[in-house]
């Protein structure tokens, strides 16, 4: 009787595409629409490290118990390490808390939770665009959401200086979300100058970054990566990053992400941390242990963690040069515009100015499946496919 006048519910803006292109019969189908990794072949693979660590795991396992509501505690510190570096004076000041949770979709609605009991007048401030998840996580955690200046779709670059003059307007006590790398969905990011300023600006204006670290490794390397997320750690007493391990670890239907908290004091942290367990507890009282068990596992290890830098290298090279092979392909093929500045954008999602007309054709005629909004996962590119997909592409320009 309740549930028979429900409106049918409208699909995912992503997943949504990736049910259409299952049931797509046209054996040619590409999906370019899903932010998920695939190799040369077209599969997302299971690292080696992975399977390796899966191995020692499943010969030391005894139990399968609850973890605690923050997660496993090795995890938690190798996480820690991964972001800020082992001999970072942060960690050994005990201002970081780390909580592991469900992915880093599950780590953003936590924050979400938490921010929105404790400081229920704060807005979080999104760039324009985001992650098409971003605004739904957080009208779930009840907090509202406003929009700062980012891409610049005539040029295909940051829109730096508008950003930082809505920065300077925002009311102290606001959060604003920032993409620690490889800007999903433009490829986009600041650079060390740039963060700096954005850094500064924070700072003074007295605002709470919220940073989102879903693709460490895969823009410039593991280290180079964390260069925003270290320098604003420099500048702000507070801070929340929400990362994930679907990418780099390749570990995505695993689920492993983490929160991790930067207080003034050790002391705050612990207050802050009691906080995000009672948050945790009415949402999914604690998280899954494989997932985090293998990130700890092979972080742990120096022969494990050098050939995991190693696969990570790999796939980020590869994504580069399906880049590269697709602009010089689309220019091969008689393109009149100009797909150049893809070369210049990072990690796996890119703007490709396409239209949604020439998205809805590329779907209909051709079975290629893009966002709506034009971004591509270049991770979904192959050698095999990208001669279909640039003539199709060329085809649609027309």
């Amino acid at each position: 009787m309740m549930l028979e006048n429900l409106e049918p519910a409208a699909p995912d803006a992503i997943l949504g595409l990736t049910e259409a292109y299952k049931n797509d019969p046209n054996p040619a189908k590409i999906n370019l629409s899903v932010g998920v990794y695939k190799d040369a072949d077209g599969t997302t693979p299971v690292l080696s490290t992975v399977k390796e660590a899966e191995t020692r795991l499943h010969g030391s396992e005894v139990s399968k118990s609850y973890l605690p509501m923050t997660g496993l505690a090795e995890f938690n510190k190798t996480v820690q390490a991964l972001l800020f570096g082992p001999d970072s004076e942060l960690i050994g000041s005990g201002r970081i808390a780390t909580a592991q949770t469900p992915g880093g979709t599950g780590a953003l609605r936590v924050a979400g939770d938490f921010l929105h009991t404790m400081f229920p007048d704060a807005t979080v401030w999104l760039s324009g665009p985001t992650w098409p998840n971003h605004p739904g996580i957080f009208a779930a955690a009840g907090i509202e959401a406003q929009t700062y200046p980012y891409f610049d779709a005539t040029s295909n670059s940051l829109s730096f200086d508008a950003m930082i003059d809505r920065f300077n307007t925002i009311p102290a006590g606001d959060v604003v979300l920032l993409h620690g790398c490889c800007h999903n969905p433009t490829g986009v990011d600041p650079s060390p100058s740039q963060w700096e300023t954005i850094a500064e600006v924070i700072c003074r204006r007295q605002l709470l970054p919220l940073v989102d670290f879903a693709y460490q490794g895969f823009s410039d390397g593991l280290e180079q990566d964390a260069t925003g997320l270290r320098t604003l750690s420099r500048h702000v007493d507070e801070m929340l990053i929400c990362n994930s391990f679907s990418k780099n670890f390749s570990l995505y239907n695993e689920r492993v992400g983490a929160l991790t908290l930067i207080a003034r004091s050790a002391q705050e942290a612990e207050t802050a941390t009691g906080h995000i367990k009672l948050r945790i507890r009415t949402n999914y009282s604690n998280p899954p242990a494989h997932g985090g068990a293998i990130v700890a596992a092979v972080l742990a290890d120096e022969g494990l963690k050098a050939q995991w830098h190693l696969e990570v290298d790999s796939m980020r090279e590869r994504i580069r040069s399906m880049r590269e092979l697709f602009v010089q392909t689309l220019a091969a093929k008689g393109a009149k515009q100009d797909f150049s500045f893809m070369q210049q954008q990072r990690g796996m999602f890119s703007f490709s100015g396409l239209t949604p007309p020439q998205v809805a054709k590329l779907r209909e005629e051709y079975s290629i499946y893009i966002v709506n909004s034009g971004r591509v996962n270049v991770a979904g590119m192959t050698e095999s496919n990208m001669n279909t997909l640039c003539e199709a592409i060329v085809a649609v320009l027309d």
